[in-house]
């Protein structure tokens, strides 16, 4: 390997670093934290999901289901749409597109891609330089298909094709999902379960050995107390490769078409250096409107010493 390449690859492991920095935990390192491939898999999609705190597994009742359970788009009867943009931490910026269309009364097919772009980077040669500009980023495109096994139960699958690349190096991948979603008589209670990204590293960036995937155990449910506006969600989220989170978040609906929405996760508490006494970090905030057939929502989510994060997403029907 040469020496240039070796410098390119380090900007890469700084990249993921970045995308990996929950793997330090109140100054402590997870002996399995950094050692999973593909660290942009894990970066929550969606404006209303994030700003419920990214509890989502067990709700799963719109079009990005597609990412949280893919049980979940079977409880949609129309044809819908995703749009979604992410400005995320420095510089970095992210999208997601997603298309479900109903085959039958059971059976449902959805289709997504998204991507993230790292941004633009000074090339030097080794004697410092400046040599000219590259960039690198991720892109995911994935099909989706779930069924209605009863009234109250469905399940899903996702298949999903990953490419990472950062000048003329890449590294690909495949993975899985598979989830399972419940939900009560009236729809007051909902529970799910998601395994999520079962796969293997196809081939890497480095000349090294191939690394694993972010593998994910989630489950979650949502309540509709009777007589009051609000839907409350929870998620229990196990990462290998990391320690467990815990997302909990509620929905406010009384003033429809505007919709109110706070969560907290505790991987925000990663975001704060070990003097930063930022209780922001892990809340989330967010609003929606209905105009039509469609929902405009916004998310907002403080990361302590890394900055801001915004999520503007826009779902309907066709």
């Amino acid at each position: 390997m040469s020496i240039f390449r070796s410098h390119l690859l380090r900007s890469a492991a700084l990249i993921m670093a970045v995308l990996a920095i929950g793997s330090v935990q109140a100054g402590e390192v997870n002996s399995s934290a950094g050692t999973s491939a593909f660290s942009f898999l894990k970066i929550n999609v969606g404006a209303r999901p994030v700003a419920l705190g990214g509890a989502f597994t067990g709700l799963a009742n719109d079009e990005t289901a597609l990412y949280y359970n893919p049980a979940g788009i079977a409880t949609l009867e129309s044809s819908r749409y995703v749009l979604g943009y992410h400005n995320y931490f420095v510089d970095m910026q992210s999208g997601f597109v997603g298309y479900i269309r109903p085959l039958n009364e059971k059976q449902t097919l959805g289709f997504y891609a998204s991507y993230l772009n790292y941004g633009t980077f000074t090339e030097t040669d080794l004697q410092g330089n400046v040599t000219g500009d590259f960039g690198g980023g991720d892109f995911l495109l994935a099909a989706t298909f779930a069924m209605r096994q009863t009234r109250l139960l469905s399940v899903g699958a996702t298949a999903k094709f990953i490419r990472e690349s950062i000048q003329d190096y890449s590294a690909m991948g495949i993975a899985f999902d598979i989830g399972a979603r419940y939900s009560t008589d009236r729809g007051r209670y909902t529970a799910g379960v998601m395994v999520q990204n079962l796969g293997a590293q196809l081939s890497s960036l480095g000349e090294g050995e191939k690394d694993g995937l972010p593998i994910t155990l989630r489950s979650g449910g949502s309540a509709k107390p009777k007589g009051l506006p609000l839907m409350f969600v929870g998620d229990v989220i196990v990462p290998l490769d990391n320690d467990i989170d815990f997302a909990v978040g509620a929905e406010y609906y009384e003033l429809q078409p505007l919709y109110i929405r706070v969560g907290w996760n505790s991987f925000g508490s990663n975001y704060r250096a070990d003097d930063s006494d930022d209780g922001l970090a892990g809340l989330s905030m967010g609003v929606g409107f209905d105009y039509n057939n469609m929902q405009l929502s916004y998310a907002f989510t403080p990361a302590a010493d890394l900055g801001e994060s915004h999520r503007i997403t826009l779902t309907g029907g066709i």
